[in-house]
């Protein structure tokens, strides 16, 4: 038995036992504290069951943000082993575990929730409507992910983690190579949240298509909501081919197929296209919205409106297209042909004239400009010269006959850190300060912001700035460990310190929500930056169904629009009567089909079949279950409209 369960959990490795205990230390204190305050049925009925795209906003935004944790701690300990040559920290095998688990995670376990928490919070509002298209499916992507996200992070304690990189190339991930169940966890945590994510996409691109306020022709919609859609039709393309990719990689090492196996036959090749058809439209699908975020916190903090708005969207339009054909600059040195890599390269550099376009438009939309420095401005400003540096790097990579210097280099680690962190995690964080009033009706604290601000971007400039260096001096990706002879060891101390202070930034950020949450400055108006789109017209935090009546909308900036003219939602002392409102009832079923997800994936994992059945059943009845419920939704009566627009200040 104490073998089995030796066998079972991972042991041997002081970092992991300590891990261990602050698992169950903080689940232990959960437990206790929801028991004592009685808010078990608080948490079922407001959280676990809600279909409330706002609060589901919010749930992403908190897992995005503890992924962030796990995934920067990862980060930290792979520069502590870089730090010095020939260093034991770490040991191999631990080490090839991290760097696969800290990609992993920060692209589909906190980048993509914390965008989807952006897309739940801000697209109905800025599109005047009351809910997302389907409310039932939104709840159902969200749990999806949390599972396939558990499951994933489970293999730290339970099985052992994928080692075999963060985008699993055969033959390392096939059987031979990874014969544990660690890359099972990869598989099957990464598919069950890949449903939920292209569940998602649909779900978002129809809201956007069908569910604007009248008026808000496709040519009057907010950048925000343009660049979603542009990310969400990506999605559904790129999304199946991920879905695909899996499933036959589960079929070879379930099965004992020889897909990818070139010694059986198969042809790994096949896996590198398929995983990168996939995996360069994600950095798009992930980038796109940040560049939403900063078209309006630009207009909003110029106090103008943004310049080039058609250009703007086209050219993201465009970038969701282009995005499709470059994912063999992945792969320049592995012999595809002059020919195909000439047109990889060409469409490679290609995106960069529309992302080009975008920079340019920020800039004229900056100028002369009334420019207030806030905390969304400044992660804003600091994104610009970030990007372009990461843009031009990634059009010398895409030059064909110099990749084959930078390949599988560090040159490779910094560029696409300069882009994800300069382009993504910021326009995030420029996202989640914009919008954080609208959340929870209270402003972040200032001071505790800028050090964060200022702590982030040197860190990260100190980070990575010497892995340019790095790379040209030859050291490579995945390298474990060096001898002193390289040269290398001044420049990794340094970017391991860079890597520290964007940690001490982070947690700069943490100490600045919770202290906020006391001392913050409350938002009475619903309107505190002087907004130019709709979800600055409603209180903050927005209530249930958004708006109580649905505004009319006649240009592209319509709530500054009704501001100025003082026509629509703008003018107080317009009486519209009330009408009840229409709304989705909670439900408990996405909660059971997810964890039923996740006990199917469990027993896959483990090859242990009758888990994995029942898992599957467990989802068929709920699907079951769903077809038979007949009250799904309810009226909110006029009375209570009233009563809860009266307590937010409005006039009725």
């Amino acid at each position: 038995m104490a073998d089995k369960a030796k066998g079972f959990f991972v042991t041997g490795d002081p970092l992991i036992y300590g891990a261990d205990v602050a698992i169950v230390i903080t689940l232990l204190g959960i437990l206790v504290f929801l028991t004592f305050f009685k808010k078990w049925g608080w948490l079922w009925r407001e959280w676990l069951t809600t279909v409330d795209h706002k609060k589901i906003g919010i749930m992403y935004l908190v897992s995005s943000l503890l992924m962030l944790f796990r995934g920067g701690v990862d980060a930290l300990l792979m520069r502590m082993q870089l730090a010095f040559p020939n260093s034991h920290f770490l040991d191999s095998q631990h080490y090839n575990e991290i760097f696969t688990t800290h990609g992993t995670i920060m692209i589909l376990f906190m980048a993509m929730p914390f965008m989807f928490a952006l897309f739940n919070i801000v697209v109905p509002l800025q599109l005047g409507a009351r809910d997302v298209a389907y409310p039932f499916l939104n709840a159902l992507s969200f749990w999806l992910f949390f599972f396939g996200a558990m499951l994933f992070n489970l293999s730290f304690v339970v099985g052992g983690s994928p080692d075999a990189g963060w985008l699993s190339y055969p033959p390392l991930s096939e059987l031979a190579g990874s014969p544990g169940p660690g890359q099972n966890f990869y598989i099957w945590g990464i598919q069950i949240s890949g449903i939920g994510s292209l569940a998602t996409g649909i779900n978002f691109l129809v809201t956007i298509l069908k569910m604007r306020a009248p008026g808000m022709k496709l040519m009057k919609m907010p950048l925000f909501s343009w660049s979603v859609l542009a990310s969400c039709i990506t999605i559904i393309f790129a999304f199946p081919v991920l879905t695909v990719t899996l499933a036959l990689l589960f079929v070879d090492r379930f099965f004992g197929a020889h897909i990818f196996t070139a010694t059986g036959g198969g042809n790994p090749m096949m896996y590198v296209n398929l995983i990168w058809m996939w995996g360069h439209p994600e950095v798009y699908i992930v980038v796109l919205p940040a560049f939403g975020i900063y078209s309006e916190v630009v207009s909003t903090f110029s106090k103008k409106k943004i310049f080039g708005y058609k250009s703007m969207v086209f050219s993201m339009m465009i970038i969701s297209v282009l995005s499709y054909f470059t994912w063999v600059h992945h792969f320049f040195t592995m012999g595809a042909g002059a020919d195909v890599n000439t047109f990889f390269a060409i469409t490679t550099m290609a995106i960069g004239i529309p992302t080009g376009v975008k920079v340019f438009n920020w800039l004229f939309t900056m100028f002369r400009g009334r420019i207030s420095m806030t905390q969304p401005m400044l992660w804003t400003l600091a994104f610009i010269p970030c990007f372009v540096v990461g843009g031009a790097t990634g059009v010398m990579l895409a030059v064909a006959p110099a990749d084959y210097q930078y390949h599988n280099s560090y040159f490779l680690i910094a560029h696409f850190h300069q882009v994800l962190i300069g382009g993504v995690v910021f326009g995030y964080l420029a996202g989640l300060y914009y919008w954080w009033p609208k959340m929870f009706g209270f402003k972040l604290n200032d001071r505790l912001g800028k050090w964060a601000f200022w702590t982030w971007n040197i860190g990260f400039y100190v980070c990575f700035m010497p892995q340019y260096a790095l790379g040209f001096m030859g050291m490579t990706r995945r390298v474990y460990t060096y001898g002193w002879d390289m040269g290398w060891a001044p420049y990794n101390l340094v970017s391991t310190g860079g890597a520290f202070l964007m940690g001490i930034g982070f947690v700069f950020q943490v100490w600045q929500i919770l202290y906020s949450i006391k001392n913050g400055e409350r938002d009475l108006t619903g309107d505190p930056w002087n907004g130019r789109t709709l979800e600055w017209s409603i209180p903050s935090p927005a209530p249930l169904y958004n708006f109580a009546h649905i505004p009319k909308v006649r240009s592209d900036d319509a709530w500054w629009d009704m501001k100025e003219h003082k026509h629509g939602a703008a003018s107080e002392k317009e009486n519209k009567e009330f009408e009840p409102i229409h709304m989705p009832k909670n439900s408990g079923i996405p909660f059971f089909m997810a964890a039923c997800w996740f006990v199917a994936g469990f027993g896959l994992t483990f090859e242990w079949v009758w888990v994995g059945i029942a898992g599957l059943a467990g989802v068929a009845i709920c699907l079951l279950a769903r077809s038979f419920q007949r009250k799904t939704d309810y009226y909110i009566p006029v009375d209570e409209i009233k009563r809860t627009e009266a307590s937010l200040g409005r006039v009725v």
